[in-house]
């Protein structure tokens, strides 16, 4: 690892963020441990992360499959062991999961219409940056306003997150 974890407990300036944390995570992660490093970033990551994950209005499965989807595009195998249990947890098989291995991706992965085109959308926004129009149309006719934006908002923190993890070699 490139810097420092602040382990738990050792920085009693750091209680009231380290609990939000144990409250919204069950644990302090070695993420989270790097985080607290800077406490208004962890405050805010933590925020910011728990709406994406644990408030959003997408099914939780699609929603994995998107974070496992990332992990895999950005070279981040911390993030992907971390989701595997949380997509599995959703209903999502083994086989599926595998599948979002596959690149490019697999025409017959065992997936949803609607997880095909989540999974489209995390390629295109994750390795081109841009979305093709014809591509971000067929978003919007599959997905409400509310699920776009909960779709388009996991792709984008969920790069946050696997970049933030392979810049400071975490879990390598």
């Amino acid at each position: 690892m490139r810097i420092q974890p602040v382990l738990p407990g050792t920085r009693p300036e750091l209680a009231a963020v380290e609990s939000r944390i144990l409250a919204e995570r069950g644990r302090i992660s070695e993420l989270y441990q790097v985080l607290l490093n800077s406490p208004p970033i962890a405050h805010g990551w933590e925020q910011m992360l728990s709406a994406v994950r644990n408030r959003s209005s997408l099914d939780a499965g699609l929603r994995e499959l998107v974070i496992l989807r990332v992990a895999v595009l950005n070279g981040a195998p911390y993030e992907f062991n971390a989701h595997v249990p949380h997509a599995h947890k959703a209903g999502k098989s083994d086989a599926a999961i595998e599948a979002t291995r596959s690149i490019p991706c697999a025409a017959d992965a065992p997936w949803t219409e609607q997880e095909h085109l989540a999974i489209r959308l995390t390629d295109a926004m994750t390795r081109d940056i841009t979305v093709a129009d014809a591509l971000f149309a067929q978003v919007q006719a599959r997905f409400s306003a509310q699920e776009q934006v909960d779709l388009v908002a996991t792709i984008a923190a969920y790069n946050m997150v696997s970049r933030f993890l392979t810049a400071f070699h975490i879990g390598h």
